[in-house]
Parts: C-alpha cells; structure tokens; sequence
C-alpha cells in the first residue's frame, strides 16, 4: 500500500510548475503518484513534462484529494480566483508570506496545511516546515508530510506564527550558503589563488562541511572547536568572523530578521 492510494484514485492538481512545483513532482512519481493522477495548472509549463503521461492545463476533478500550490507568492491572488471551490480536498500551500485564512477565504472548511520547503529539495535534499488549520485531521497532516518527504525531512510547527522565521532561516537560508561560496571564493582568490580554483574549494568546503554537520552526532560549535587549534590559522580567522560587533553573528541575526520581516509583510498584503 502506497501513501499515494487515495490521490492515485481521487487525483492531485499542482497549481505553477516551476523549480519547486517540479521538484515536488518529480520525488512523488518516483515515490508512485501515477502521472495520470497528476493535473498541472501551468500555462509556461516546461518542455520537459510534456508527453509525460500528465493532464496539463486540463479541467480539475471534481473532487481531488489534494490541491499543492505551488505559485509565487505575488501570483497567489490571481491562482485562487481562477480556482473553483473544492469539496473534501486537502490544500497545501509552499507559497512564502501567504497565510492559511487566505486560504481559508478561498476554500471554506476545507482542510488546509501550509508548507514552506526550500530549493535543495531541487535535489532530495531539502527541508520543510508546515502547519495545518484546525480543519486538518492528523491524516491530512500525515498525508502533507508523505508527499514533501518525496524532497527530504519533514518539521512540523506549534504556530503559524512561526512559519515567517522558517522562511527567514531555511527558506531564504540557500541564498545565503550560495552567497557565502561567493564571498569564500572572492577572498581566496585575493589572496593569490586563480579564481577558478578558489571557487572549487569554496564549494566543497561549504558542501564538505555541510555534510559533516547532517552527520555527525555533534554540535556545530563542537565541530568547529574541534578544528580550532589556539593560536593557529583557523583561530586568526575565527576571531574576524565571531566579533560580536561586526562578525558573522550580528549579521546573520539582521539577514534572517530582514527576511523574517519580509514574510510578515507579504502575509499582510495578502490579506
């Protein structure tokens, strides 16, 4: 029995087929949601997923067992008027800013989980966060986390509150990695290394390194004491990066801040 019985039977309708819409995609047909079952509301959809068994731009099931959308968060106005009104059908949201009483505006009584994933889910490897409405049953929930499990782990919230912080931190947080590689790279390469080499080793120290931290029992901060000798070369740069007035810390609590915020406001405007 797959976790995808009910929606192989009933149907799911993805709403925007973009980087994230198709990631999901592709991890729920390799996890055994039949491409038949599948309907893509997508008007710029990709070559790649046509003639791909799936009912692109097709009339909805009348009752599907589950609405994802998956659209930007500037489009979402626009996708919910054009949507009909569901009966019995799980709505997931991976929109950032756009909260579950829009949803809720749009879909009365309908059971609505709002997800926020990020981009490494490209790969299999992201993470998401997401919270239900009081119409969601544990089921629904469970079903939510089966089909963003297909694109890697799966935390749940207490508040919908909280969701602007998970995209300030996770959500944006690639940017912020790929920025780093950026930045990494520039500083090696002033230091006398040929530019493309120092973003070679900028990348898999950060992948390297990320990895490291997944794995390994302990905590960063003993991670990074452990390759801290006093007095060496990873200490001189340390002691840069940790200053509490203009080291990493201080700017990392701005960034996530500034997107933290950023969220809150989309969610108003929403409303």
């Amino acid at each position: 029995m797959s976790d995808f019985d009910d929606i192989n039977a009933r149907g799911l309708v993805l709403v925007g087929c973009g980087r994230m819409g198709g990631a999901m995609l592709k991890g729920w047909l390799a996890r055994g949601l039949q491409a038949d079952a599948v309907t893509v509301i997508d008007p710029k959809l990709a070559p790649e997923w046509q003639d791909r068994g799936l009912r692109v731009n097709a009339p909805l099931p009348e009752s599907p067992a589950v609405l994802v959308l998956a659209v930007k968060p500037q489009m979402m106005a626009d996708a919910l008027g054009e949507l009909p009104v569901l009966r019995d059908t799980l709505v997931v949201s991976v929109a950032a800013g756009t909260t579950i009483a829009t949803y809720e505006a749009a879909f009365p009584g309908a059971p609505v989980v709002r997800v926020m994933p990020n981009t490494p889910a490209a790969i299999g490897q992201g993470i998401s966060a997401l919270i239900g409405n009081p119409a969601a049953t544990a089921a629904h929930l469970a079903l939510a986390e089966a089909l963003m499990a297909a694109v890697g782990r799966v935390v749940r919230l207490e508040r919908e509150e909280q969701m602007d912080a998970v995209t300030g931190l996770s959500g944006s947080g690639p940017a912020y990695v790929f920025h780093l590689i950026e930045a990494l790279a520039a500083a090696g390469a002033a230091q006398g290394l040929p530019a493309a080499l120092a973003l070679d080793l900028a990348r898999m120290t950060v992948a390297g390194a990320g990895a490291l931290a997944v794995d390994a029992d302990e905590d960063p901060a003993v991670l990074r004491e452990n390759v801290t000798s006093p007095g060496g070369t990873t200490a001189a740069g340390l002691k840069i990066l940790m200053d509490p007035a203009t080291g990493l810390p201080p700017l990392m609590a701005r960034t996530v801040a500034a997107a933290t915020e950023r969220g809150r406001e989309l969610g108003r405007s929403a409303t």
